[in-house]
């Protein structure tokens, strides 16, 4: 699996450069480049840009070429200027020499082109991670107990089910989770259904199920609850760009519980699908202003908030939406704000 996501075909900097924005060079940038396995467009763009989603703006390609994104390890990237702007050219010619730009064929494995973001934080996320509602999780078959009456199992064991399990022959395990708040309104947004193992069914009665485990991440126990099989479209590409809607919200969340947030963290947002937020929208992040004394006054005043990181949403719901952390200037935390860039 972990192979299927990293060939994923993803035009990461196709964004929302506007027409006439000038590009800011990287004090320091180098000249040229030879991209290295491991690498990122992400991370490439940022060696050049001072703001790398700018990075079509950049990069000069023959139209005639097939997905020009596509970069591969041992690429030579060189920054020429052509027309007055700063492009960047691959496997460019040596210098003092013409650039023809021409058709041009590259017969390689596509999961061997370099992604525009690193995936393995992401892969878990995109193929098992689950938000639903709070009364979908309690109305769901759950784990009345071993097979043999123990309390626990995993992958290989024999387990009872109770409830409806009429909807598939397999199904994923779950357990309740982080349950998902507005932090302005109250509103419960979602409750996290934690993935910890898969299960076939073997034979019913009545309302008691047979279930074989066939995957599990971690014990199983009592109480665990049984959703069916998620099936949804895995996005082939992360095309980033503004969202549709002019959309304010805040991180509500982030993966392991951590108190500060960091580039390449994953963090939940209180924006879904109803916002029209979608994979790939890309958001500032913003940190929310301290509340300081005026000396003069007295008074509570509250500082401006400061333009602090830029996240990309890779899996939306109906109310919340899961992004990763490209880019923080400073520590980030649960609560500060996100708008579009």
């Amino acid at each position: 699996m972990k192979k299927t996501v990293f060939g994923l075909c993803l035009g990461l900097m196709m964004a929302f450069a506007q027409a006439g924005d000038v590009l800011s060079l990287k004090a320091g940038h180098p000249q040229s480049y030879v991209v290295k396995k491991g690498d990122t467009l992400w991370d490439i763009s940022g060696m050049f840009l001072n703001d790398p989603w700018y990075w079509p703006e950049l990069w000069y390609y023959n139209p005639q070429v097939k997905n020009p994104h596509l970069i591969y390890p041992g690429d030579v990237l060189k920054l020429m200027w052509v027309n007055g702007k700063p492009v960047l050219v691959r496997n460019a010619a040596p210098d003092n020499s013409v650039v023809k730009l021409t058709p041009e064929m590259r017969i390689s494995d596509i999961t061997d082109a370099i992604p525009a973001i690193p995936l393995d934080v992401i892969a878990p996320f995109l193929t098992r991670s689950r938000v639903v509602s709070d009364a979908e999780l309690a109305q769901a078959p759950y784990v009345l107990a071993g097979k043999r009456g123990n309390i626990v199992a995993g992958a290989g064991d024999q387990i009872l089910g109770r409830g409806d399990f009429s909807k598939d022959e397999t199904y994923g395990v779950y357990r309740r989770g982080e349950v998902y708040k507005d932090p302005i309104t109250g509103e419960i947004l979602g409750v996290e259904a934690t993935d910890i193992g898969t299960a076939n069914l073997l034979a019913t009665e009545k309302d008691v199920a047979t279930l074989t485990l066939n995957r599990s991440t971690q014990e199983i126990r009592r109480a665990d609850r049984f959703l069916p099989m998620e099936v949804r479209h895995l996005h082939a590409r992360f095309e980033p760009k503004a969202p549709v809607e002019n959309s304010n919200g805040f991180i509500i969340a982030v993966e392991g519980g951590l108190t500060q947030i960091g580039s390449l963290d994953v963090v939940t947002l209180n924006l879904g699908e109803r916002n029209k937020l979608e994979p790939g929208d890309v958001m500032a992040i913003y940190t929310t202003g301290e509340i300081v004394t005026d000396p003069i006054t007295n008074e509570r005043v509250k500082t401006p908030n400061v333009r602090a990181g830029i996240l990309m949403v890779f899996r939306s719901f109906e109310r919340v939406s899961y992004a990763l952390v490209l880019k923080a200037e400073q520590p980030l935390k649960v609560g500060d704000l996100v708008k579009n860039p």
